[in-house]
């Protein structure tokens, strides 16, 4: 029991620490323009939103979100708009590795008209670090997560690191 409370104690401190590191790097690269939505409230209600990968390929292809759309860093109109018959009047949950690229492409979303877009806080580092499944491009189950480079590594707690 006492190795199961301390385990438990272990994994609430680094949460604590993951976040806290998490915060310090998007309010030094962010400016907070796109709404921010938890990794808790999206998976509460997951299928309420049309979520977007704003990675390089390569990063998609080791592991993703389920159901996630690849749509790359670099904003593009034109493949956006081709997918408004997908994307209606849902909610769009933009992400990346822990939130900068997909604020980026979150805040050229809302200048070219669209609406409800949100940036995963944390993206799929603390998507995956929460404990919830990816998905790798067989749409087969996955612990790898690409961590963008060796600078980055450190934000992610959980699974196998990939570059």
């Amino acid at each position: 029991m006492k190795k199961l409370i301390l385990f438990i104690s272990f994994l609430s401190i680094s949460a604590s620490i993951q976040a806290q590191e998490i915060n310090e790097l998007l309010h030094q690269y962010n400016r907070m323009s796109v709404p921010y939505i938890t990794v808790q409230t999206l998976k509460m209600e997951y299928d309420q939103y049309i979520i977007l990968d704003t990675r390089k390929k390569p990063e998609y292809e080791v592991s993703h979100l389920p159901g996630a759309i690849w749509v790359g860093e670099d904003f593009d109109a034109k493949k956006l708009n081709t997918l408004r018959h997908v994307i209606g009047d849902n909610p769009i949950v933009v992400y990346c590795s822990v939130g900068i690229r997909s604020e980026d492409y979150g805040e050229k979303a809302l200048q070219a008209g669209f609406k409800n877009i949100f940036n995963l806080y944390g993206s799929i580092f603390s998507w995956k670090d929460a404990g919830y499944s990816l998905v790798d491009s067989n749409d087969m189950a996955t612990e790898r997560v690409h961590v963008f480079s060796k600078e980055w590594e450190k934000y992610l707690k959980t699974g196998e690191k990939v570059y």
